[in-house]
């Protein structure tokens, strides 16, 4: 199947799709800014320790473990749960040319889950644990099937604009969501409710926005009829044992996801270690974090957009590479921000908000050109796979760097490597040969 067959013939029909499209970003980002990011962690990590024992330990399935890393161990196993099913969903995709079902089934399950948090009460950890498994893991293969659409319904020359949009929504739901939910927690004396029915609320209505908004997506992409091709009759796995042995021939491909698992890495970490930065080292105060978490929601719809922009002019490519060094500029500003400060934390915080989306952004847009025709939600999986299942390099340099110096302003600055050695790669990596080796037309500016 060229990738010419698989656009919308009209122009009109492709711009509705796109903003179908949009609108599943728009759903399941309020789950991963209000739930994963902001309340779940530290009230599920309560719930645990309700039903710890005197030595502060909790028992799932036997087995002993400190219920302050209860969150932080359920998520790790969320991400293996994705890892397995990811190339297992993408194969099926590929194969039967249906992604919009897998995407329906797959977002109304992870969507029910985050609903069934409001029942997370009392000492219900393990209720907890698996609620967060199961919507972390289908989040993440809806994700890898909703970026699989991009190729298909964005021509080449305005894929880096569709893909920054996309982001865009994301992040201005997610702010949209966050302010409504801080003001329920922060006044919840006022509205009658305690602080923890507060939080389950919060935690539930982001399970209900992503269940009703996927509607919209689910309304307006279509589905393409796949091309027949050898070993489309083969098992998930073996499927997926094919597309790594094809991936492997396509290795300018594979050079530019090692660039972007390194540099991803890096990005992850700092989104995810930043409050710790700012709660230990620079003393700063929950409501204080909680606030810059939400300045860069709003400006990463700005950063994703006008970054969207810059690509059009400079390409992705080299605007990718401009971010990186933007990254790294301002953890090199972070290393000096003085403690108890909490101004320096916020423009640090809009520094990372303008680089955030347009880096993720145009990241997708740029593989979505190196992904053969036909195989983009295998291609894809592995794309999501090296965004989740190897996240962890980074925060394991962050711990040992603290361990070994004491210092959290020693843990920050060592992220330096992650883009840097990334910056070095993706240069290296050259993407318009990349894209005709995998079978697609080469836009004007890349």
């Amino acid at each position: 199947m060229g990738s010419t067959d698989t656009l919308v013939a009209d122009a009109t029909d492709r711009r509705r799709e796109q903003r179908g499209w949009y609108f599943y970003d728009w759903a399941c980002s309020v789950y991963s800014t209000s739930v994963l990011t902001v309340f779940l962690g530290p009230y599920l990590t309560s719930v645990a320790e309700n039903a710890a024992d005197a030595d502060g330990y909790v028992h799932p399935l036997g087995v002993p473990v400190r219920a302050g890393s209860f969150f932080a161990y359920s998520v790790s196993l969320s991400v293996i749960v994705a890892v397995v099913l990811m190339p297992l969903v993408g194969a099926a995709a590929d194969r039967s040319g249906r992604k919009k079902p897998l995407l329906g089934i797959t977002a109304y399950i992870g969507a029910a889950a985050t609903l069934g948090m409001f029942f997370l009460a009392g000492d219900r950890y393990l209720l907890g644990g698996l609620l967060l498994i199961v919507a972390n893991a289908a989040q993440a293969v809806s994700m890898m099937l909703y970026n699989a659409y991009l190729p298909q319904i964005a021509g080449p020359e305005e894929r880096d604009a569709v893909s920054s949009r996309g982001w865009a929504f994301g992040y201005a739901a997610g702010s949209i969501v966050l302010v409504v939910d801080l003001v329920l927690y922060l006044a919840h004396d006022s509205f009658g409710v305690s602080e923890s029915t507060a939080v389950r609320i919060c935690l539930a209505s982001a399970g209900l926005w992503w269940g009703t908004f996927t509607l919209i997506p689910l309304l307006r992409l279509r589905d393409r009829p796949s091309a027949p091709r050898a070993g489309a009759s083969a098992p998930g796995l073996r499927q997926f044992a094919a597309t790594i042995r094809d991936m492997r021939r396509h290795r300018l491909t594979l050079a530019f996801l090692l660039a972007y698992l390194i540099y991803n890495d890096g990005i992850q970490t700092v989104i995810s270690q930043a409050s710790v930065y700012g709660s230990e080292e620079l003393g700063l105060s929950q409501s204080t974090l909680i606030g810059a978490v939400l300045l860069v929601q709003v400006l990463a719809v700005a950063g994703a957009l006008g970054m969207g922009r810059l690509a059009r002019t400079y390409g992705a490519k080299r605007t990718i590479l401009g971010s990186l060094v933007a990254w790294t500029l301002t953890l090199g500003a972070g290393y000096f921000l003085p403690a108890g400060k909490p101004v320096g934390f916020f423009l640090l915080a809009a520094a990372i908000g303008m680089v955030l989306g347009g880096s993720q952004a145009l990241s997708r847009s740029l593989f979505s050109h190196l992904v053969p025709p036909g195989k983009e939600a295998e291609y894809f999986s592995a794309y999501e796979m090296s965004d989740r299942g190897m996240s962890w390099l980074g925060p394991l340099l962050f711990g040992i760097t603290y361990q070994l110096t004491g210092s959290y302003r020693d843990a920050i600055i060592s992220l330096v490597a992650f883009f840097v050695l990334g910056f070095v790669l993706l240069a290296r990596v050259p993407v318009g040969r990349a894209i005709r080796d995998a079978g697609n037309p080469v836009p004007e500016r890349i």
